[in-house]
Formats: C-alpha cells, sequence, structure tokens
C-alpha cells in the first residue's frame, strides 16, 4: 500500500516538473500533461491527478500575492506590492485583489504559505497581546 503512494507521489511530480518551464507553470505543458493522462489512464490515475493538481496549485500560489482588502485598492497599490513581492521571492509575483469583510481596514497580503497584515484587526491583536 505504501508503495503504491509513494508510485503516485513519483508519477504526479514528474507530470510537475514536465509542466515547469523556466520556473512558471505552462499551461501549455499542464493541457498536454492531462490529455496524456487521459489518452493512456496509468493507474491510479485520480489518485495521481489529484497529487498532480496540488503540486500546480501550490506552484501557482507561490506566484500569487493575494491582497486582501476592506475598501478600494488601486492598480498602482497592486502593482507595488507585485513588484516588492517580485523582489523579495526573487521570482515573478503577481498581485490579484480580493475583498474581505472580514477586514475592518488595511491590507492582507498571502504568497503561498506566507502572509503579511497591516490591518486594524493584526493591529488591535498585537496591542491586545502586549498587555
Amino acid at each position: 500500500m505504501a508503495s503504491g503512494k509513494k508510485q503516485i507521489r513519483q508519477l504526479a511530480r514528474q507530470f510537475f516538473k514536465l509542466s515547469v518551464v523556466a520556473g512558471t507553470v505552462s499551461s501549455d505543458r499542464v493541457a498536454g500533461v492531462l490529455e496524456y493522462i487521459e489518452k493512456h489512464s496509468p493507474a491510479n490515475a485520480i489518485a495521481v491527478l489529484k497529487a498532480y493538481h496540488r503540486l500546480v496549485a501550490t506552484e501557482v500560489a507561490r506566484g500569487q500575492a493575494i491582497v486582501s482588502h476592506a475598501g478600494p485598492v488601486s492598480e498602482a497599490t497592486l502593482a507595488t506590492i507585485a513588484a516588492a513581492m517580485t523582489k523579495k521571492y526573487q521570482r515573478p509575483v503577481t498581485a490579484v485583489a480580493r475583498r474581505d469583510e472580514m477586514l475592518l481596514a488595511g491590507l492582507r497580503v498571502r504568497v503561498g504559505d506566507d502572509t503579511y497584515e497591516s490591518s486594524v484587526a493584526s493591529q488591535l491583536a498585537a496591542l491586545a497581546a502586549a498587555v
């Protein structure tokens, strides 16, 4: 059973490596991998696809800065955030704005597993922890 899971992960990683061009996920390559899987139907195809999906989704998330905001965010602000994150991570990062009703004011920027907060809620939490 464990070797079956290992084979699934290995195959998913091989497909993932084929999908990355110059450090970014290529939609053309992903389409090619999906076409190959559909045509050749490897053992445990659903499990392989799930593992492959997780790898691709994780990589895509590394290249996106999700900017959660309470009020309007200008394109200039998004461009500045994207430039700062590109410089910090030394890879292309795009900024995507998402309205968050839970925020009172400020921003929360998430790149992959990293979160940067400049929200009123985080400042209040820090203040409460300090006292």
